[in-house]
């Protein structure tokens, strides 16, 4: 198997804040696999809350190649490489490959149905109050936004004023990481009372005792606590959902495998996305035909997609076609 890796970097379109910090572009790395003019893609998302860098990311999939040549096949990969990036680019590029090689769409090999279009949410990210309500106004006509909060005391009128600008809309949050157990009451009330139906990863991971010791009056989902199959058992009491991002689970292989057992243990499923281009999509919405709330807008975001990409129209995403991906 002949291998491509490259880095890319994709403007985004306006500056994109969480609690975290702000970016102005996506940096992807992209794989390529090549064997008996058949080939596959992949694209992965380094994400630095994991210590992951592009670089890093880059190398870890090339030194895969001497394996590679040898004959790894995609299931020996869930034991030959980490959950992550680097393995979520490979898993997804063998996908592709497979599908192609053997005539038939990604779906087929994973004997799921035909894939349906998809709500998705739309990202308000994370800013002064006003300009959050502006944001929200321009994006009011869709069904789903999620709302980027976890930036102290104002996210109270953070919640109120996008509530405002946008009456009709689903409203999820996501705090990143960025409450404190002395703000849970408080937020949590906000939320509430602006109509909230799922809240995202509002403490951080290992330091969430507190949503097992409170009543939760809106779903609590699972983001950065939750990678793989693995994560699971310490969720139990504090989260009502979970997040899949192929990104952590290192591929859609896991992912696929992680939403059957959250399901088998009665947790929600949403599935998410980082900013991103639609060959990262593609994948995911395949796990996503079976979640409550999907949120693969990350090509939204872009100042430009990459050829093929997926097709939106309004609030809904439409699956990949063979040119892009599966």
């Amino acid at each position: 198997m002949d291998l491509a890796v490259r880095i890319e970097h994709w403007p985004l379109e306006r500056p994109f804040t969480i609690s975290r910090g702000t970016k102005t572009e996506a940096v992807v790395v992209t794989v390529e696999l090549r064997h008996g003019g058949c080939s596959g893609r992949g694209e992965a998302v380094p994400y630095a809350r994991y210590g992951e860098t592009p670089e890093g990311v880059a190398a870890a999939i090339e030194a895969m190649r001497p394996a590679l040549k040898n004959g790894l096949d995609r299931a020996v990969l869930q034991t030959a490489m980490p959950p992550g990036a680097a393995r979520n680019a490979l898993d997804c590029a063998y996908w592709d490959f497979e599908a192609k090689q053997n005539g038939c769409r990604a779906y087929q090999l994973a004997a799921l149905a035909t894939p349906k279009p998809l709500v998705t949410a739309y990202t308000v990210s994370l800013d002064h109050s006003d300009a959050m309500a502006d944001a929200a106004a321009r994006a009011a006509k869709m069904p789903l936004l999620k709302v980027k909060l976890g930036g102290g005391p104002e996210d109270v009128e953070r919640i109120a004023a996008v509530r405002r600008a946008a009456p009709k809309a689903e409203l999820i949050v996501d705090a990143n990481e960025g409450w404190a157990d002395r703000d849970l009451e408080r937020n949590l009330t906000a939320c509430a009372q602006a109509g909230v139906s799922l809240i995202e990863q509002p403490l951080p991971e290992g330091r969430d005792l507190a949503l097992k010791q409170i009543e939760r009056p809106i779903p609590i989902c699972a983001d950065e606590s939750v990678h793989d199959r693995a994560s699971l058992d310490a969720l139990s009491g504090k989260y009502d959902a979970i997040n899949i991002k192929l990104d952590k689970a290192g591929g859609l292989t896991e992912a696929l495998a992680l939403a059957m057992e959250a399901e088998r243990r009665g947790l929600g499923i949403m599935v998410g996305c980082m900013v991103a281009t639609s060959l990262a999509m593609a994948p995911a919405m395949l796990v996503a035909q079976r979640a409550r709330i999907v949120d693969l807008d990350g090509p939204l975001l872009l100042a430009k997609d990459r050829a093929h990409g997926l097709r939106y129209e309004g609030s809904l995403a439409y699956p990949p076609e063979p040119a892009l991906w599966g």
